[in-house]
């Protein structure tokens, strides 16, 4: 029997939209992981076989046994634990191990050939589960931090999400102010040399004007300004110069992070509204209290000054890692708000998760490291609704480890996957 033209489009049609039934299309926006293990640092809970449901670079839903939406993408970390990504309030991306040694990178490198080595360490970071960092001055390669950050945004390079400072504050003679060069060669500064309160308030206006997100001021010299007999810091600032920068950054509603070894420099930092204190590894139990009492953050860096090379094992040196480590126990005793971070630059890019076994070998518990590293950190940042936790709303910021870090710390040193906002940078294999 002959069939009408109608007939056979009808026949066509009904087999195409079964053929549509059996494979559906990907939605390219939705993504659904499933987790062997998920830690939640907040309260330290484990969802087992948990999966989350990824919307764009949103996360949309999280739980035991949700069910795959249709098309979306499946990626299976069942073998894996889940944790947020990972939070660096401390680091240095145009700064090289090699930088550490010998004449200031100033000298020896250009600007453009720092920001070349700046995209490499950022991929470096970022694969290592650092999803978003604090980046502290670039050390001399002038506004290259904000370049770098932008185009991390904008997608043209591969990296963490930055929050940079440029340019940091300090006085002639302190920390960053080229000391030992040849005074008659002109030599770029490496920071902001600012020897008043004007000049700070100037400067900070300029490096908003500029892009930078924190404003960072040297409260202590460096490590050859400290006593080699008393280990007291030589302090580079008064408490109304803190109040005057702190003030000033809050009008454009920028905070301050001061780097402080300890003495009276740590104490004014933390008097004068700074709202975090980096390294203060000789600070004394009136600078601890003062943290508790004014909920200031402490970074305490506590990885890069254990000695690497024969040149770097003095007895100076050795005495401060002592000092460093006590500070940590009486801090953590005491209920300071400790964050993670590095000072990465100084050390390898990329490994910076030897900041957790330190933290572990001096006596805090894993969870907290990883608090350090998400919840807490995310607060310093005032970024808490955002990042620090997989939850509903927040950015997709996702990692997957080999291991469980609540049993075996070094488990955060074996980072198999990374999702940054919704997107993947390193898939397991």
């Amino acid at each position: 029997m002959h069939k009408s033209p109608i007939s056979s489009i009808l026949a066509i049609s009904l087999l195409l939209s079964v053929f549509c039934l059996k494979a559906p299309a990907q939605n390219a926006s939705l993504t659904a992981i499933r987790c062997g293990r998920l830690i939640n640092p907040m309260d330290g809970s484990v969802i087992q076989n948990a999966v989350i449901i990824v919307n764009g670079e949103r996360i949309e839903q999280v739980g035991a046994g949700l069910a795959i939406p249709a098309g979306a993408r499946v990626i299976d970390l069942s073998g894996y634990t889940v944790l947020p990504g990972l939070i660096d309030c401390h680091t240095h991306v145009m700064l090289q191990p090699e930088d550490e040694r010998g004449a200031p990178p100033v000298i020896t490198k250009s600007q453009a050939f720092r920001t070349v080595q700046g995209v490499a360490a950022a991929k470096r970071d970022l694969e290592a589960g650092f999803t978003t960092m604090r980046d502290l001055d670039s050390e001399g390669a002038g506004f290259a931090d904000v370049a770098l950050r932008d185009g991390i945004n904008q997608g043209i390079v591969p990296g963490p999400r930055l929050l940079v400072s440029t340019y940091a504050l300090t006085i002639t003679g302190g920390h960053m102010n080229n000391a030992g060069l040849n005074p008659d060669i002109q030599v770029p500064e490496p920071a902001a040399l600012t020897d008043s309160r004007d000049a700070m308030i100037a400067e900070i206006r300029r490096q908003v004007k500029y892009g930078a997100d924190w404003i960072k001021l040297y409260a202590t010299g460096t490590l050859r300004h400290v006593d080699p007999v008393t280990l007291e810091p030589l302090g580079q600032v008064s408490v109304d110069e803190v109040r005057a920068v702190v003030e000033e950054a809050k009008r454009w509603r920028r905070d301050v992070a001061a780097h402080a070894y300890g003495g009276d420099g740590a104490k004014n930092a933390i008097r004068g509204g700074a709202r975090s204190i980096e390294h203060g590894m000789l600070m004394d139990d009136e600078a601890i209290k003062l943290l508790v009492e004014r909920g200031v953050f402490w970074c305490p860096t506590l990885s890069v000054y254990i000695p690497e090379t024969r040149e770097d094992d003095t007895d100076m040196r050795r005495r401060i890692v002592v000092r460093h480590r006590e500070v940590f126990q009486k801090a953590m005793k005491a209920g300071v708000k400790i964050v993670f971070g590095t000072d990465v630059g100084a050390f390898e890019h990329g490994t910076s998760a030897r900041e957790f076994y330190k933290m572990v070998e001096y006596g805090m518990k894993p969870l907290d490291a990883l608090r350090a590293a998400t919840t807490t950190t995310s607060q310093l940042l005032r970024m808490e609704k955002q990042i620090g936790t997989i939850e509903r709303g927040k950015l997709a910021d996702i990692i997957a480890v080999e291991g469980n870090p609540l049993e075996d710390i070094h488990a955060l040193g074996k980072v198999a996957f990374v999702m940054k906002a919704g997107q993947v940078y390193k898939a397991s294999k």
